[in-house]
């Protein structure tokens, strides 16, 4: 256990750079949204900042989502601490100065092991990059209404997440 965390990729390992006031403001925010209309019903949960192992690799997404059924627990029925599973749904916030291809190949390795669906946000272009089933490639901006995990009763636009970055008096 490192901090900031550490994540093992492909054999290599990598530091997560440090989340700073926009990354935070954005995992937040998407956290509260997608729980807010995903955990009462039982749909999926969405978690900050968890480890997960699976395809051979360590990644700790900076959300990860999973279906209600699938979060792992124990035999008493608690959550696990663990999960060995690949997420359903990974969000990724571009920090400045870190190089997007190695989130991008994180992503890549996610929808390889079954990942639905999976986000690359960018928050200085405002611009949202899906990667999907087969490794088919999306850019969403402006007022493009972004693709969500099937059952979570949410509309976002790509306006409406880096809204989210703007403090007004």
């Amino acid at each position: 256990e490192t901090k900031p965390a550490s994540e093992f990729i492909n054999g290599e390992i990598l530091q997560k750079p440090m989340p700073q006031g926009e990354h935070s403001r954005l995992q937040i925010k998407f956290c509260t949204n997608i729980n807010q209309v995903a955990e009462t019903p039982k749909i999926a949960y969405a978690f900050p900042e968890l480890r997960c192992t699976f395809g051979g690799s360590t990644i700790v997404p900076d959300i990860a989502v999973f279906r209600w059924e699938r979060i792992p627990k124990t035999e008493s029925g608690r959550i696990a601490n663990r999960f060995e599973i690949h997420p359903d749904w990974v969000i990724e916030i571009l920090s400045p100065e870190q190089p997007q291809k190695k989130v991008l190949t994180k992503l890549l390795h996610c929808s390889r092991h079954g990942t639905e669906l999976g986000w690359l946000l960018n928050p200085e272009e405002e611009s949202v990059l899906a990667v999907f089933p087969g490794q088919k490639i999306e850019i969403y901006e402006g007022d493009d209404k972004l693709p969500i995990l099937e059952n979570i009763n949410l509309e976002l636009t790509v306006k409406e997440i880096f809204g989210w970055l703007s403090f007004g008096s």
